[in-house]
């Protein structure tokens, strides 16, 4: 007989990462196929995977491919009847991706679940919205620096969203069949929306699934400095309008893009900000090509 096919895989993206991937890796023993996908790390990430933690399997990429195409990588690999991507960022708590299959398997109208994200203080991470329509972007373009997390949020019950995050995100093969994979023109940021978009149309449900928790050290697994989430965001929100939303919805967020980022180089310029005259004119770049 052969041995049984797992119940959950387990792909984790890591570029940089060594010691956070080394305690996230700690905090899954016993909980299913794990596949490290390395992304070029230059720290001696993938010997300690391979010394520390034989039972892994891992593949190496030569450079960083990006989020999508690297879990794309990970999840073509799988034998699971589940797929979770996690970031290397992350400690599992009390066993909660088998809690998510087990929340998959009685509820097979749900193609993506996430978990309740944690702070290392235990507070809560806000890790589910909407959409990103020209209401949510424009609080997200111009109220959220103020006003703190006005359209991303987490929840005591277990809720239909539009998206959840990418940092700990289940979903099964069969939905993948359906809705496609990760969409690998978008390199980071924006591409777990993009996703849960199309598997949405593709006639599923995505969930916010409070009993399952898992401590998420926001930030970690980005080693890019703060400039590139910025520019990244924008990218993706272009992208996502030009394949979701119609020409003149991305003709007003190009709009409002333009006037974020002139807000912010003038900004800039009264501080001396050289970050936000850098980061801003970059942005302005991007909009404008």
């Amino acid at each position: 007989m052969g041995s049984p096919k797992v119940k959950v895989s387990i792909i984790i993206l890591s570029w940089n990462t060594k010691q956070l991937l080394r305690n996230c890796l700690k905090s899954l023993k016993g909980m299913g196929e794990i596949i490290v996908v390395d992304n070029g790390s230059t720290d001696g990430s993938p010997a300690m995977v391979a010394e520390e933690f034989p039972q892994v399997k891992l593949i190496k990429n030569k450079k960083n491919l990006g989020f999508g195409a690297a879990n794309n990588q990970g999840m073509k690999v799988a034998t699971g009847d589940y797929f979770l991507l996690l970031n290397s960022d992350t400690i599992v708590k009390n066993q909660a991706p088998l809690k998510m299959a087990a929340f998959l398997a009685k509820n097979t109208q749900v193609g993506v679940v996430g978990c309740k994200l944690l702070n290392p203080d235990n507070s809560l991470q806000p890790s589910a919205g909407p959409f990103p329509n020209l209401k949510v972007s424009f609080i997200m373009l111009f109220l959220e620096h103020w006003l703190g997390d006005l359209v991303r949020f987490s929840f005591k019950k277990t809720k239909e969203v539009d998206w959840v995050m990418g940092a700990a995100l289940m979903v099964c093969p069969g939905v993948i069949k359906k809705a496609g994979w990760m969409d690998e023109k978008m390199f980071m940021y924006m591409d777990e929306v993009e996703w849960c978009c199309r598997i949405k149309k593709a006639g599923f449900k995505v969930f916010f699934y409070p009993e399952a928790e898992i401590i998420h050290l926001f930030g970690g697994s980005s080693k890019t400095g703060r400039q590139d989430p910025i520019l990244n965001i924008y990218r993706g929100l272009l992208y996502f309008y030009q394949k979701h939303y119609s020409h003149w919805q991305l003709k007003i967020l190009k709009f409002m893009l333009k006037l974020k980022a002139r807000e912010a180089i003038i900004l800039g310029w009264l501080t001396n900000n050289h970050y936000l005259k850098q980061t801003y004119a970059e942005a302005l770049k991007i909009v404008k090509n």
